[in-house]
């Protein structure tokens, strides 16, 4: 594995255990030539991914965007890296086991959606402002107005 810090080929594992959800091996690796240590992880693969992009495009599937994506809709917000880690791995084995190698982007948008929808409602909306487009105050409103109003239904069906 290469080092991220000098970019040395040899590391050694220091330590391997599973992640929390056990979809993942995650291994403490120092480097040999300059002592830096770095955590790499190792996830089952179980097809190539490609992403249908708008006009046509297609780009391969890169889980490190889909994270960084539902990352940032959460920041400052209680929902831990391990939270995250489980929507996106759960997203992840749902686009795999589709049968499907070319995914269109709105159905990523899609499930996101769903899994924030159930973690944060702040981390939702934020995260429908991009991915609707939002482009002006009253779009904040009207999307928001939609998930209190399901919140109470929620609520007082109980």
């Amino acid at each position: 594995m290469r080092c991220p810090f000098c970019g040395n080929e040899d590391s050694q594992v220091k330590d391997s255990r599973p992640t929390e959800d056990n979809g993942a091996i995650r291994r403490r690796r120092q480097c040999e030539a300059c002592a830096a240590r770095f955590t790499t992880f190792e996830r089952i693969q179980l097809r190539e991914l490609t992403v249908l992009k708008s006009e046509d495009k297609r780009e391969p599937f890169e889980r490190d965007k889909l994270v960084r994506s539902v990352s940032i809709a959460a920041r400052k917000r209680p929902v831990t890296a391990a939270q995250i880690e489980r929507l996106v791995s759960g997203i992840q084995r749902q686009l795999e086991t589709l049968g499907d190698s070319e995914i269109p982007s709105q159905r990523i948008g899609e499930l996101v959606m769903e899994g924030l929808k159930g973690l944060d409602p702040v981390a939702y909306i934020r995260f429908a402002s991009v991915y609707k487009d939002f482009r002006e105050a009253k779009d904040f409103e009207e999307f928001a107005g939609n998930v209190s109003e399901a919140g109470t239904s929620k609520r007082d069906g109980e």
